[in-house]
């Protein structure tokens, strides 16, 4: 038995507080991880809260690993003991859908949550399924890379799952937690930028790879402007005027969400959308093979999320300062 030294919610929007808990015996297609660091994301928020209604108490967040691995299972054999690895939403898929055999195991109706049903990364050990654990490269700075697990992911999988051209012009809507990555990817990627974002976050924009902005609270800014998109790219969960937005699209143009919207989103069909033959589409997050294809792509090109740290001891802190609105733009425990 190993004892798992965390920190834990007790009931919806509580305080953390340290808590223990025994890890059974290691089943052979599993490995344990020594976590060094762990982001915090919007989601962790959302299941603290139990915004979802499917949070179980105590709940141990975290699905931004980095660690290094300290056990693994008999029938593991592409990670060895040392590895410095990452983890992300999913900790375990059934391995046998139709769905997995494909390679989309994100889409696996059976995969298991990171931290629904069992307890997360902000803790000193996690564990999880091999197949959901990947290496870092060596190229990328593993005290950075943690949101890239979640939130890098998010924006990056569409980029392959549609095939996108380096020669497309590529829109993000909401230069946040996911955002600004997907601007920084779509720059590295070679495509033409454009941010949709407030006045006050215009600058920044540009210097993460935007090579032009739109007020995104200017309804008659994003109606009127010249640029036309290949693909635009929304991160926000608040609702806009999506007619005004498909209106920016070329023919076979997509809006496509990956922020986590819960209202209806009202889209006419006449005129855009039946005559410039446009999509709407979503994704979540990627399956392993792309999470390692966007971690040496990162690494290559130099990527990293811009983030503010916190020591672990200080988890209330940090989600006080999630809360707020005001990180720039990802937030990460480090173990004290």
């Amino acid at each position: 038995m190993k004892t798992v030294h965390a920190y834990a919610v007790n009931e919806p929007k509580g305080s953390f507080e340290p808590y223990e808990y025994e890890l059974g015996d290691l089943q052979p297609d599993e490995v344990d991880i020594d976590v060094e660091t762990c982001g915090i994301c919007h989601s962790d928020l959302s299941m603290v809260d139990n915004d979802w209604d499917m949070s179980e108490y105590p709940l141990v967040p975290g699905h931004e690993v980095i660690g290094k691995v300290s056990a693994i299972g008999d029938h593991v054999t592409h990670l060895s003991v040392g590895d410095r690895v990452g983890l992300g939403w999913h900790a375990g898929y059934c391995m046998v859908c139709d769905q997995c055999m494909s390679g989309d195991h994100n889409l696996c109706a059976d995969a298991s949550s990171t931290i629904v049903g069992r307890h997360g990364g902000f803790a000193d050990v996690v564990r999880a399924k091999s197949a959901s654990v990947v290496k870092v490269p060596d190229g990328l700075a593993a005290q950075e890379a943690g949101p890239l697990l979640c939130g890098g992911i998010t924006v990056f999988n569409p980029f392959v799952q549609l095939d996108l051209s380096p020669t497309s012009s590529v829109g993000v809507i909401g230069i946040g937690g996911l955002g600004h990555m997907a601007l920084k990817f779509a720059n590295a990627w070679g495509c033409e930028v454009t941010a949709f974002t407030s006045e006050s976050k215009q600058e920044e924009a540009l210097e993460m790879g935007a090579h032009h902005t739109i007020n995104s609270r200017d309804m008659d800014a994003i109606a009127n402007t010249d640029l036309r998109f290949d693909l635009v790219l929304s991160t926000i969960n608040v609702p806009l005027d999506w007619n005004k937005v498909l209106g920016t699209l070329k023919t076979h143009g997509r809006l496509h969400m990956v922020g986590a919207l819960t209202e209806p989103m009202e889209i006419g069909l006449l005129p855009d959308m039946l005559f410039k033959q446009l999509s709407v589409g979503a994704s979540p997050v990627g399956p392993p093979v792309i999470i390692r294809r966007m971690l040496d792509f990162a690494a290559r090109h130099k990527i990293a999320p811009v983030t503010e740290h916190f020591p672990m001891s200080k988890v209330n802190d940090a989600f006080e300062r999630l809360r707020s609105g005001d990180a720039r733009y990802r937030i990460i425990l480090d173990r004290d």
